[in-house]
């Protein structure tokens, strides 16, 4: 039997997309090889976001490509948003490598590597972004039984400055898509040239998947999207048969509720990425309403400088993002929010630059993912001139990093001696006798255990240390894991 390996780069979507194509592959009788070196099949998922991204999945399939000399029927393929971009030329600099699908396509793949398995096809691709959603329910109602595949403890590797998962995946979490594309066209972003315009799947498709992880044990579900609060925005109707009994009619607030009510059985739910003009009345109240939503909010500022964020065609300017994050603070005491800030834009000066330190600090972020500029072909800001060195950008980024860490271990410093609810996730991976979990505002909580504990238990810790990325804690015991 066909064996098969995945290998990850990039963001949350990344990783939800190679779980489905390894369902996919399963489905076509292939089995997943212990490690990548024994696989028959080879696929790289990448990620085209920033410069060191494809550096690093250029280099990786050019190693893999390599071992065809040995191994002539190896069959070494590539998905994702770099596919896309490159499209046929990808055939140029990697002569040997036998196919090319981009993420709209994906459904593709299982055909194409049975073609390269059993005719020693080569240079098959497609890039076409499709209307339609690459998971459908019948893949969802047919595939119960080997949902064990999904997200188990799978993680995207990482260049330097490339997207970071800001909620973690594991046998207890999972992602589940909700929006494809993007429609924003933000001026530094190739997302909408690679993924698609947006698009909403329908609402009880999106249930049917969340029922499928809520049997398969997972207690956390991440709802996805490139720009998650547009979902239902266009081209959608919200069905007429499924009511919202607190009277909602925006598309993202229905749908929180209606997941919540229909799939009890999934304690918390949290959605990303954000954008604060989607911080609307209706959606605050829902998080604040609906138990089941995380007090937790991934909002990518990108910018304190008004000038930049218009530049960069954002949408909004540094007022209106902190509204939105005071009205989230007002509504939901104790929320984390996390951002993301891009530094060394063109034309970044350094009032600009202490404008986004300003800013940063009065929206007193939990944690901030912080980027330096890299130009992406066919985007609007590659045209101008990359005006920031590269020793600029990383003092930038150093000194945006050392705020973030004294604002952490501030904000983590108002834990101690509180009592959270964790969600295990199992065994510390720096140290074994310590078990880590997370709270509801996804922060990162490390305690001994007890013979109760189990991986997907919830547990109460009463923190007694606080570290800027990370919290320490005991077992309160006496209080049965849930």
């Amino acid at each position: 039997m066909p064996t098969f390996a995945l290998h990850t780069y990039g963001c949350q979507m990344n990783v939800r997309d190679s779980d489905i194509l390894a369902r996919r592959l399963r489905a076509k009788g292939l089995t997943e090889a212990e490690t990548e070196d024994e696989a028959d099949v080879v696929i790289v998922n990448s990620c085209s976001v920033r410069g060191k991204a494809e550096d690093k999945a250029l280099g990786k399939l050019g190693l893999l490509c390599a071992t065809k000399r040995d191994r002539p029927n190896r069959v070494i393929g590539l998905t994702g948003c770099m596919a896309q971009r490159l499209g046929a030329d990808i055939f140029k600099k990697l002569p040997r490598l036998s196919f090319s699908v981009g993420p709209r396509a994906e459904s593709l793949i299982p055909q194409f590597v049975e073609r390269c398995l059993e005719t020693g096809a080569e240079q098959l691709c497609d890039f076409e972004v499709r209307d339609a959603p690459p998971e459908t329910p019948e893949m969802a109602r047919d595939d119960l039984s080997r949902l064990d595949c999904l997200n188990q403890g799978k993680k995207a590797d990482k260049a330097d400055d490339e997207p970071v998962v800001t909620v973690a995946a594991g046998p207890v979490q999972s992602f589940v898509t909700i929006l494809y594309g993007c429609s924003r066209r933000c001026s530094y972003c190739i997302v909408p040239s690679v993924r698609g315009e947006e698009q909403s799947r329908d609402p009880r498709d999106i249930l049917l998947e969340v029922k499928a992880e809520a049997t398969r044990g997972v207690r956390d579900v991440c709802l996805l999207g490139q720009s998650v609060m547009r979902y239902g925005l266009s081209r959608f109707q919200w069905p007429e048969d499924i009511p919202s009994p607190a009277g909602y009619t925006e598309p993202m607030p229905r749908l929180l509720e209606y997941i919540a009510r229909e799939v009890p059985e999934i304690p918390r739910i949290r959605f990303t990425s954000g954008h604060p003009n989607g911080v609307t009345a209706e959606l605050v109240h829902a998080m604040a309403n609906i138990p089941a939503v995380c007090p937790h909010l991934h909002l990518p500022m990108q910018s304190g400088s008004d000038r930049i964020l218009k530049e960069m065609n954002r949408g909004y300017d540094s007022a209106t993002y902190l509204d939105a994050v005071r009205r989230l603070r007002a509504a939901i005491p104790g929320i984390a929010i996390t951002t993301d800030i891009i530094v060394g834009y063109p034309g970044e000066t350094e009032a600009d630059f202490e404008a986004t330190r300003r800013v940063m600090e009065e929206a007193d972020f939990d944690n901030s993912f912080i980027f330096k500029y890299s130009p992406r072909p066919g985007t609007r800001s590659a045209l101008l001139e990359d005006s920031v060195s590269d020793e600029e950008k990383c003092r930038r980024d150093a000194i945006l990093l050392a705020d973030q860490d004294a604002r952490g271990l501030r904000n983590n410093a108002r834990w101690v001696g509180r009592i959270v609810e964790v969600l295990c996730e199992g065994p510390s991976l720096r140290n074994a006798a310590r078990w880590a979990g997370r709270s509801p505002q996804n922060k990162i909580v490390l305690f001994e255990p007890d013979d109760s504990v189990r991986i997907g238990s919830f547990v109460r810790v009463r923190v007694k240390e606080a570290h800027a990325q990370t919290l320490y804690g005991d077992l309160v015991r006496n209080s049965s894991a849930v």
